[in-house]
């Protein structure tokens, strides 16, 4: 068993207010804490995925501000307090300063954060 604090995962993607830190917390599986200010829209970073989206499952919850999840069956918004399961096919865009924790299979998602990083996000 093992825990972690936000404060502990090292910060994997950086800059224009966004930040993600992830750190693989065992079982295959990965924490990430992630802060998105009001209109970041990661849509343009996932430009080359799998129809220009996430290809990664994530489960989680929402502790402040409102997001948009765009997926190819319509759109949805999540905000503070709302626990969620986003499945693969998704592109997020941040409506108000928002925070959220997810948990993801490890290798699907540092697949995706290796790709936004090439992509200069």
């Amino acid at each position: 068993m093992k825990a972690t604090k936000r404060d502990d995962i090292p910060v994997a993607i950086e800059g224009d207010g966004v930040e993600l830190r992830v750190q693989d917390i065992g079982g295959d599986m990965s924490v990430a804490f992630v802060k998105f200010p009001e209109g970041t829209d990661m849509g343009p970073a996932l430009k080359g995925l799998a129809g220009d989206l996430c290809p990664c499952p994530h489960w989680g919850y929402v502790f402040k501000g409102r997001l948009k999840m765009r997926t190819p069956d319509g759109d949805e918004t999540y905000e503070a307090g709302d626990a969620f399961y986003w499945s693969p096919g998704h592109a997020p865009l941040a409506l108000e300063d928002c925070e959220y924790i997810d948990f993801s299979p490890a290798e699907d998602f540092d697949r995706v954060v290796e790709h936004i990083k090439a992509q200069g996000g």
